[in-house]
């Protein structure tokens, strides 16, 4: 595996700046089109999967974090209150305070469950400057995450197939997790003390991992209840979370979040929490180190390069990028001024797809198909060409032709 934290700034996908901050890293065009592709991935299983999509603002009044108990159990992750007036405002450390908020909104009832909530969210850890490090420790987070508001008897249900998006989407980033660990809670004081909530949503959890190997660790759980963790390993071998599965049954109550039942009383939802991928942070960070920057060609910051011969052929070329463009793919032209056609492939070397335009593909209307694990393929005409790339890439998969 490859260090994300050299390679990264190599590849100019991230870097950051004394000015900014540590743990505070800026994206670059190409990094910002991986992370890009790979939010709308995201987005487009969400929304096939039955999910709405909402926005939350990234702060809240002090008060909201007392009821969700982040205040007298995470306080130590967050940052101190801003004063505004008469109130005190925090950068949120979570989103899901915010969206149990949004299911109060309005009134439910059992007819509207489950309700998928997501969104891809900033939120904000404050992290000591020793353990900041590249994408994978940082203080301003972008999450994916998601809360299904369902009944107690939908709740395993949902959770498992949370778990099944999971696998889908590390299948497709062509990445494989370490382990699959039930973190549950630990002896000490950082955890809400009801225990009845605790074994429950324990057993839930273990029912949903029934099919699954997976390890029970204590002392990994979330403050408020325990969680199905993904982990995955870096260049080091040190683990970390990627993506994760929760049953809460501890922010409803706080909240008092109710449904009304066919029987026509109120009833407490279950909140099953979900993160596909976990923070884009650390997801781009581990594609790098997996991939070497030699991401799946729907990932590919570029993923067509179009190499004309020569000086002749270039306004050809030139028309080949504008049709990729126009097909959603992301292709870049490497003209002669850049050097021998030998050192225009050696420089795009990760991208996927490299189209070599000379003479006799100007003629017949076609480019000559490289591959970047160096298959070459017959001459195809434009159209065929890129039609057949945009629809490898449009499955989101990891093979190349």
């Amino acid at each position: 595996m490859y260090d994300h934290r050299k390679l990264g700034r190599e590849l100019d996908l991230f870097d950051g700046d004394p000015l900014i901050g540590a743990g505070l890293p800026f994206w670059l065009p190409d990094g910002a089109a991986v992370r890009m592709a790979l939010e709308d991935y995201v987005r487009d299983v969400e929304r096939r999967n039955g999910y709405r999509h909402v926005y939350s603002p990234i702060m809240g009044k002090r008060e909201l974090y007392e009821i969700s108990g982040h205040w007298d159990h995470y306080r130590d992750d967050m940052y101190p209150p801003m004063s505004i007036g008469e109130e005190q405002v925090v950068l949120r450390p979570s989103l899901c305070p915010h969206h149990a908020l949004i299911y109060r909104s309005r009134g439910r009832s059992y007819r509207d469950l489950p309700l998928r909530l997501a969104e891809l969210g900033g939120m904000y850890r404050s992290e000591l400057s020793g353990v900041l490090g590249g994408l994978t420790r940082v203080r301003a987070i972008q999450l994916n995450d998601a809360h299904i508001f369902c009944t107690a008897d939908q709740a395993v249900e949902e959770a498992r197939a949370a778990l099944e998006l999971i696998a889908a989407a590390h299948a497709a980033m062509g990445i494989r997790p370490v382990r699959h660990r039930l973190s549950l809670p630990g002896s000490s004081g950082k955890y809400v003390a009801v225990p009845g909530l605790w074994e429950r949503a324990g057993e839930m959890l273990r029912e949903v991992l029934h099919d699954v190997e997976y390890e029970a660790v204590e002392g990994e759980a979330a403050f408020y209840g325990p969680k199905i963790d993904i982990q995955i390993a870096d260049n080091l071998g040190r683990e970390s979370t990627l993506s994760t599965v929760q049953i809460d049954l501890y922010q409803p109550a706080r909240f008092d979040l109710e449904y009304t039942g066919p029987d026509g009383a109120r009833h407490r939802p279950v909140m099953v929490h979900r993160s596909i991928v976990g923070s884009v942070e650390r997801a781009v960070a581990h594609l790098i180190e997996v991939h070497g920057g030699a991401f799946p060609a729907w990932l590919a910051p570029v993923q067509v390069a179009v190499l004309p011969l020569g000086e002749d052929e270039a306004a050809f070329a030139d028309s080949v990028v504008s049709r990729c463009a126009a097909l959603g793919l992301r292709a870049e032209l490497s003209g002669p001024e850049k050097g021998s056609l030998g050192a225009r492939i050696r420089e795009a070397r990760l991208v996927p797809y490299q189209l070599i335009v000379g003479s006799r593909e100007v003629a017949a209307g076609e480019v000559s198909v490289r591959l970047r694990d160096g298959r070459k393929l017959a001459a195809l005409p434009v159209a065929e060409a890129l039609g057949r790339i945009a629809e490898i890439t449009s499955r989101r998969e990891t093979g190349l032709w």
